[in-house]
C-alpha cells in the first residue's frame, strides 16, 4: 500500500529497502529524526555525531485494520501528515538556520 500511495504523488519507493543504522554511525548529521511512535521506544539509539535529534511521531498505517478503503485512507492520511510536518520543520527551523549561516 505504501508504494501505491507514494506513487500517487510521483514518488517511487518500489526499490527502497530498510538499512542498518550502523552504516551511518561514523558520519556527522545535522538532524536525525525518528518518525514512528513505536520507533521512539523500540529503535536502537543512534549514537553518531548529531547536532539535532528530533522525534516527530506518526501513526503506523501498516497497523491499520478494516476495509481496504479505510486502510488506504490511513496510508494517505499519514503520508500527507508527514509531508505537512516536515514542511513545517523546514520552514520554521531548518530554513532560518540555513539563512543565519549566509
Amino acid at each position: 500500500m505504501a508504494i501505491q500511495v507514494m506513487a500517487e504523488i510521483g514518488i517511487n519507493i518500489s526499490n527502497h529497502v530498510p538499512q542498518s543504522i550502523e552504516k551511518y554511525k561514523d558520519q556527522e548529521w545535522d538532524y536525525v529524526i525518528t518518525v514512528c511512535d513505536s520507533a521512539k521506544e523500540s529503535c536502537p539509539v543512534f549514537s553518531g555525531k548529531v547536532k539535532h535529534r528530533l522525534h516527530i511521531g506518526f501513526d503506523d498505517p501498516s497497523e491499520a485494520t478494516g476495509t481496504p478503503e479505510f486502510v488506504k485512507d490511513e496510508f494517505l492520511r499519514v503520508r500527507d501528515e508527514i509531508k505537512m510536518r516536515f514542511q513545517e520543520l523546514y520552514i520554521n527551523q531548518i530554513k532560518p538556520e540555513l539563512s543565519s549561516h549566509n
